[in-house]
């Protein structure tokens, strides 16, 4: 059999990237939610460097720390009859809010997930309402920023 090369149809998932465009947002039981951007997908661990006393090398060694997850923010369109997110931060007091389990599912062309990032023990932290402007023709987009304890990520 010959070495695929690009643009060969169904050996095309080794030579092109995924686009990004077609995802889905899974927040606790409500499913398949119409955003229209995912960011902060981050993920990064603290450094810390430490060196002995008679160490005969002259710097530091370097070991890594605890992990810390970035804010997630979620961007949708704003729906008149739609109170979702001030429901959401309106919830929290005194560590009294159900934490959630927030799915975000990279789809392929058929609607499959190919990534996932599952977000554990997430909570609105912000939401930030649309701004307003007389003199243009945008939609009204508004956004929630989640925090989370830990992230998983799967490749399907």
């Amino acid at each position: 059999m010959a070495t695929p090369t690009a643009g060969t149809g169904a050996d095309q998932d080794l030579f092109w990237p995924m686009p990004k465009f077609y995802f889905s947002v899974d927040i606790g039981d409500k499913t398949d939610l119409p955003f229209q951007e995912v960011s902060g997908l981050d993920i990064d661990t603290d450094i810390i460097e430490y060196r002995h006393g008679n160490s005969p090398v002259h710097s530091t060694i370097k070991m890594p720390g605890l992990s810390k997850y970035g804010d997630i923010t979620l961007k949708k369109g704003v729906f008149a009859t739609d109170n979702q997110f001030f429901d959401w931060i309106a919830e929290i007091q005194l560590n009294t809010y159900t934490r959630l389990t927030v799915v975000i599912k990279l789809l392929d062309e058929d609607g499959n997930p190919r990534m996932t990032w599952t977000l554990k023990n997430a909570f609105p932290k912000q939401v930030t309402p649309t701004d307003m402007n007389s003199q243009t023709s945008e939609v009204a987009v508004e956004s929630i920023v989640f925090v989370c304890e830990g992230m998983t990520i799967q490749s399907a």
